[in-house]
C-alpha cells in the first residue's frame, strides 16, 4: 500500500530569511584593452569569451558592468580577484588592475 506524505506546515509565524545579495561591478578605464577584459573575466569568473566580450562592451559604453551577483563574502573575493589581476601587458600605459566595487543588489 503506498504511503502518503504530509504536506509541510503552512502559515507559520517564522519565515525563512535569505542572505542579502551583492553585485560585483567592474568599472571602466582607458588603460585596459577588450582582450584584457575578456581574458580576465574568463580567468576569474569562468565566463565564455562571448559573455566576457559583452561585459567588455558594456563597461566601455556605460562605464560599468555587473559581472556577478552573490553573497557578500563571494562578492568581496571577486572584487579582490579583479584588483589583483594585474596590468594589461598590451598597453604600456596600464600600470595596474582594473577597478571594481560591490553594491547591494536591489
Amino acid at each position: 500500500m503506498p504511503r502518503t506524505l504530509a504536506a509541510p506546515e503552512t502559515g507559520s509565524a517564522q519565515k525563512d530569511s535569505l542572505a542579502p545579495l551583492y553585485h560585483v561591478i567592474l568599472l571602466n578605464d582607458n588603460d585596459h584593452t577588450y582582450e584584457y577584459v575578456v581574458e580576465m573575466l574568463g580567468a576569474i569568473f569562468c565566463l565564455s569569451p562571448d559573455a566576457a566580450f559583452r561585459h567588455a562592451v558594456e563597461v566601455d559604453t556605460s562605464g560599468r558592468t555587473i559581472v556577478m551577483t552573490c553573497g557578500l563574502s563571494e562578492a568581496e573575493f571577486g572584487r579582490d580577484q579583479i584588483h589583483a589581476y594585474g596590468a594589461d601587458p598590451r598597453m604600456p600605459a596600464s600600470k595596474g588592475s582594473m577597478s571594481a566595487i560591490i553594491e547591494p543588489a536591489e
